[in-house]
C-alpha cells in the first residue's frame, strides 16, 4: 500500500512538472515576442539564456516517467497518462526551441528600423500562444472538449501564415531594402506556425490519455 502511495505521489508530481514546464515555454514564446515588437535584445536574450532550465525540466520529465514505469507495472491509465507526458514534455521543449529562435532574430532585428507593414506576427503569434496555453488546460482539466477545440483553430494559424508569406514576399520584391530582415520575418513567421503545430500535437497526446478518438 505504502508502495502504490509513493508512486502515485510521483505519478502527481510529474504532471505538475509538465504543467510547470507549459508555463515557462508559454512564457517565453510571449516575452520573445514581445521582443521582437519592441526592438528589445537585452529581453530576448534572457528568453534565449533561460532555454537551459527549460532543456534541464524536460530531462526530470523523462527521467521520472522511465522510473515510473520502471518502479512498478503501471495500469492501462496510468500507462497512458505516464506517455501522454512524455510526448507533452518533448513537444514542449521544441516550442521552447522556437521561443529562441523567435528571440535570436529578435537580436539581430532589433537595430533594424523598418519592419514590413503586412505581416501579422502579433496576431499569429496570438493565436499560436493561446493555442498552446489551451492545449495545456485541456491537459491540466482532462477536457476532450477543449482539446478538440485546439485541433480546430489550427486552420486559423496555417490560414494566417500562408497569407502573411505571400504578402511579405510581395514586399521583399517591392523593396530591396526590406529583403534582408524580412527574411528573419519569415523565420518567425515559421516558428510561430509550428508553435500551432505542437499545441495540436498535445491536444491529441491529451484525448490518447483521456481515451477520447
Amino acid at each position: 500500500m505504502a508502495v502504490r502511495t509513493a508512486y502515485h505521489e510521483q505519478l502527481e508530481a510529474t504532471r505538475l512538472d509538465v504543467v510547470r514546464l507549459g508555463a515557462l515555454v508559454g512564457d517565453s514564446i510571449r516575452v520573445g515576442v514581445e521582443a521582437l515588437d519592441n526592438r528589445d535584445a537585452a529581453v530576448a536574450a534572457r528568453v534565449v539564456a533561460g532555454d537551459d532550465v527549460i532543456d534541464d525540466l524536460r530531462r526530470k520529465v523523462e527521467a521520472h516517467c522511465i522510473e515510473l514505469i520502471w518502479r512498478q507495472q503501471p495500469v492501462a491509465g496510468e500507462l497512458r497518462e505516464i506517455a501522454a507526458m512524455l510526448e507533452i514534455a518533448t513537444d514542449l521543449e521544441r516550442v521552447g526551441d522556437y521561443a529562441v529562435d523567435i528571440s535570436k532574430n529578435a537580436i539581430k532585428l532589433s537595430d533594424q528600423p523598418m519592419r514590413p507593414h503586412r505581416v501579422e506576427i502579433d496576431r499569429i503569434a496570438s493565436v499560436a500562444h493561446g493555442m498552446l496555453i489551451d492545449a495545456m488546460r485541456a491537459y491540466t482539466e482532462r477536457d476532450a472538449q477543449l482539446a478538440s477545440q485546439v485541433i480546430a483553430r489550427d486552420d486559423e494559424v496555417d490560414k494566417l501564415y500562408k497569407r502573411s508569406i505571400k504578402l511579405l514576399q510581395g514586399e521583399m520584391q517591392a523593396d530591396p531594402e526590406i529583403v534582408r530582415p524580412g527574411t528573419r520575418y519569415l523565420f518567425v513567421l515559421a516558428s510561430l506556425e509550428r508553435v500551432g503545430d505542437r499545441a495540436v500535437n498535445i491536444a491529441w497526446h491529451t484525448k490518447d490519455m483521456i481515451g477520447e478518438e
